[in-house]
């Protein structure tokens, strides 16, 4: 577990903690998003890391519930990490 203590309004919040998997599924997300100026949909991130379509869904529900990312029920590429990118691995 990584575990990392978010601040909002220079109030501290509880710590975030997410696994390493979580945190290069993390790390994608924002590094795709970055490059290509959208969020990447489930397909794309089932041929990063060589996973069947069940284990991204399954990842992205964990990550939506932890309140790691959002998104927008019902939309493709909607999903938004809510880490800090200083938090994301390298």
């Amino acid at each position: 577990m990584v575990d990392i203590l978010c601040s909002e309004g220079g109030r501290r919040q509880k710590k975030t903690k997410f696994t390493q998997k979580q945190g290069q599924y993390l790390a994608f997300i924002h590094q795709y998003t970055k490059v290509h100026g959208v969020p990447p949909a489930e397909h794309e991130m089932q041929r990063h890391f060589d996973v069947s379509p069940p284990s991204v869904h399954h990842m992205v529900i964990n990550l939506e519930k932890k309140r790691l990312i959002e998104r927008t029920p019902g939309m493709a590429r909607t999903i938004r990490v809510l880490v800090p990118a200083r938090d994301l691995p390298q």
